[in-house]
């Protein structure tokens, strides 16, 4: 059962933080941070987990991708960078959510190095975040492709295994 998680997308300040990302990037044409993209990252992570054998629980693993990138609204109107306010965010709203201590470290911590290859080895929660946050860009099909400013060596331009 997926409870916990469901009381995520239902918590006011997910959904008002949700709902500021999408009018900032309304008019963005590439990689929109909304409800898809926390989806799909969840849905690859949880394949991650699935195939490293990392046992991780389907709830947290969900969790720590609707919260991964909650704090962009706060990175783009006060440039704080978007893996701390994201984390900061979380706290909150897991223990609204009934999330305990030690699931909150996991996922806090997980979501702080989202974007951090050197952090994020794989073999953790931070890793298969970090993976399928990256993997969830289909950069080859994208129609913005050559407005992006991330470099080729980012995009993903194939489906990667």
């Amino acid at each position: 059962m997926m409870e916990r998680v469901n009381r995520i997308i239902r918590h006011p300040l997910w959904k008002g933080a949700l709902q500021q990302i999408e009018a900032l990037e309304k008019d963005r044409d590439f990689c929109r941070h909304d409800l898809d993209h926390f989806l799909h990252v969840a849905r690859i992570a949880y394949i991650e987990n699935l195939e490293q054998s990392l046992d991780l629980s389907k709830e947290t693993i969900y969790a720590a991708a609707l919260l991964h990138d909650i704090g962009r609204g706060l990175q783009y109107e006060k440039g704080l960078p978007h893996e701390d306010a994201s984390a900061a965010l979380a706290q909150g709203i897991l223990t609204d959510c009934g999330f305990c201590e030690g699931e909150k470290k996991v996922i806090v911590d997980a979501i702080a190095a989202h974007r951090n290859a050197d952090v994020a080895r794989g073999y953790d929660l931070a890793g298969i975040l970090y993976k399928a946050d990256k993997a969830s860009r289909n950069c080859f099909v994208c129609k913005a492709e050559t407005e992006c400013n991330w470099s080729r060596e980012k995009k993903n331009t194939y489906i990667k295994d």
